[in-house]
């Protein structure tokens, strides 16, 4: 893949990251109720939010993930949340998925329909290698998370105890997966 591929949904436009995105970004992790169960802490100021994104819109080039800015079609220089891929396994053939949504936007199927573009993206001939195994961790208390990630078609696998550490302690996650043929059955 030579290009980043921005990718088009009913309501949404899912695009690189630019520089411009910094406030969008710090507006979204300024608040707690975000971080609550993110592995980031709360943004204090617009610095951490330029570093966020310039880290972000680096992942493509280095071939180690792409991290989408998401958008409302109506609205595509304001992104309003993002979800992306890391962890890419070209041997084993896997990646796993992270996304966030400022608060204003939940509860509308906004992150159903913006990960379902980017399952189909990651899943396609157009992915750096053939995908065939996606993984989401959320942590325990999260069930928003774990639900949207049920309805997308993962499968809970367990529980990884004290699997990260963030924000000064252990965190218990639960581990999801999609396979290709959960897909293709």
């Amino acid at each position: 893949m030579s290009q980043f591929p921005a990718l088009d949904t009913e309501r949404l436009m899912l695009r690189e990251y630019r520089a411009s995105d910094a406030q969008a970004v710090f507006d979204i992790f300024s608040q707690d109720i975000v971080t609550r169960y993110y592995i980031l802490e709360t943004m204090q100021s617009l610095g951490q939010a330029k570093a966020l994104v310039a880290t972000r819109a680096g992942l493509f080039g280095k071939e180690v993930g792409i991290r989408w800015a998401i958008c409302l079609r109506k609205n595509e220089d304001r992104a309003i949340g993002s979800c992306g891929c890391y962890r890419l396994n070209k041997v084993f053939r896997s990646i796993e998925i992270g996304y966030e949504l400022h608060p204003a936007f939940w509860r509308q199927g906004i992150m159903t329909e913006a990960l379902t573009a980017m399952l189909d993206f990651c899943f396609s001939d157009g992915f750096f290698f053939r995908l065939n195994r996606v993984e989401a961790l959320t942590e325990v208390e999260n069930g928003a998370s774990a639900r949207l990630l049920v309805k997308l078609g993962f499968v809970e696998e367990g529980i990884r105890r004290e699997y990260g550490y963030w924000k000064d302690h252990h965190h218990d996650v639960r581990a999801f997966s999609l396979l290709r043929r959960d897909l293709e059955g």
